[in-house]
């Protein structure tokens, strides 16, 4: 099978005519061995692989130079290959996704580095977009989104929070609604975070070599690293809804809606 179409890149976020485009590489982290649904990254969904779909979504944005596939395992390779979706090795024993994408950094040079979870398939050309404009500031380092959460998401702890200070740079992620209404007084505005992120090359490294952070092992999310060092993490706002897929509830959920599209108008899932 031929490779997929793409969309031809553009300039990237801070080119100005003449000057050279940032260069943005967009990673899929595809892991086999995944612990809370046996092997989703090939779970059929509405008769493609996981990955594939994720693949097929992320492909449509104009703001990645490229895109590829960084798996552990032959398999995906394969089913990737099948597909004409470019795919690669990477080491068996990578801790995060963030570590994946530091091996593919060594491999495939690019200023900005794109974190498109491979359990993502709702990812969308607006969500990778929102990641990447910020660095045409120099100083942004790494990005990633939020969305208001629902009266749902609020409390549960598969749904994590975040809260930023006034320049959108975050104080803090946590699986806990944060922050505390100490009084009840229902005005605080809770914040749900979307885990797509994108790096700049340097800040992988750095990721790579420092040692698990106190916050980071407490809650066991990993960009707390990044901020328990100093380093500051831009988050932006999106209003484009996605369904990680980590349960077999989620894939029905996904399916459900990947059938709704097909029936209807194309319409962007939003919350106001």
């Amino acid at each position: 099978m031929a490779p997929a179409e793409r969309s031809e890149p553009s300039a990237r976020a801070g080119a100005s005519p003449g000057a050279r485009a940032m260069v943005v590489l967009g990673v899929i982290p595809a892991r086999l061995a995944s612990t809370r649904l046996r092997r989703k990254v090939l779970l059929d969904v509405a008769g493609l692989p996981l990955v594939v779909r994720v693949y097929q979504s992320a492909r449509r944005a104009p703001a990645l130079s490229d895109l590829v596939v960084a798996t552990d395992s032959n398999e995906v390779v394969e089913v990737c290959r099948a597909h004409g979706v470019p795919a690669m090795m990477t080491a068996p024993d990578h801790a995060s996704g963030t570590d994946r994408l530091w091996e593919v950094s060594r491999a495939r040079p690019a200023d900005v580095y794109v974190n498109v979870q491979g359990d993502e398939p709702l990812v969308s050309a607006g969500h990778i977009e929102a990641l990447v404009a910020p660095f045409s500031d120099p100083a942004v380092q790494v990005t990633t989104l939020k969305i208001r959460a629902t009266p749902e998401e609020v409390p549960t702890r598969t749904a994590n929070k975040v809260v930023t200070d006034v320049h959108g740079n975050a104080l803090y992620f946590s699986r806990l609604p944060i922050p505390f209404d100490r009084d009840g007084a229902g005005e605080v505005v809770y914040w749900k975070h979307v885990g797509l992120y994108a790096y700049r090359r340097a800040v992988l490294e750095t990721f790579h070599a420092l040692p698990r952070s106190p916050a980071e092992r407490a809650e066991s999310l990993e960009q707390l690293r990044l901020l328990e060092n100093g380093i500051p993490i831009r988050v932006v706002e999106t209003d484009e809804a996605t369904i990680g897929v980590d349960t077999e509830d989620d894939l029905r959920a996904v399916e459900a809606l990947l059938a709704s599209r097909r029936h209807c108008p194309p319409a962007v899932e939003r919350r106001s």
